[in-house]
């Protein structure tokens, strides 16, 4: 019998014996509890919802040509005297992949204007996107916007 193989072989079968040993050791811990662990809270509790419009300044620009996509960031229940800068990602859907390509700041309750150009002719699905932060609950994306660049 050819030796080189007999500690591959035993180095093999003992971490297949300490796995084993592991997963038996801590499945009499999960069964003793007799039921799963609790869910943690939601982490929406207590954070306001917002919402997102936008639209672009023009349907149709030429290569190169600057487009202004304005839009705002509204909280549905009022600022509460909060005055943050909260992130607004314009993305682009590429294939079925929406891709980042640009971001500003909006304060709740107020404005945000980003002037964008394209250096080549396509038609351009756009959209604004708020992700989800500490103070506001869920990300919120604006309706999609169409842009003919030719």
């Amino acid at each position: 019998m050819n030796q080189t193989l007999i500690p591959p072989v035993r180095r093999a079968f003992a971490a297949l014996a300490i796995s084993c040993a592991l997963v038996a050791g801590l499945a009499p811990a999960a069964a003793a509890t007799g039921s799963p662990a609790p869910l943690p809270a939601s982490s929406e509790a207590g954070k306001k919802k917002v919402k997102l419009d936008a639209s672009l300044s023009k349907k149709q620009v030429k290569v190169d040509e600057k487009v202004t996509l304005k839009g705002t960031l509204q909280t549905q229940e009022g600022t509460d005297g909060t005055n943050s800068l909260e992130a607004i990602i314009v993305q682009q859907l590429q294939g079925s992949v929406w891709v980042n390509i640009a971001d500003t700041t909006c304060r709740p309750n107020s404005t945000f204007s980003l002037k964008l150009s394209f250096s080549f002719s396509a038609v351009i699905t756009l959209r604004a996107y708020h992700p989800e932060t500490t103070l506001y609950a869920s990300a919120y994306t604006s309706s999609n916007l169409t842009l003919r660049v030719g």
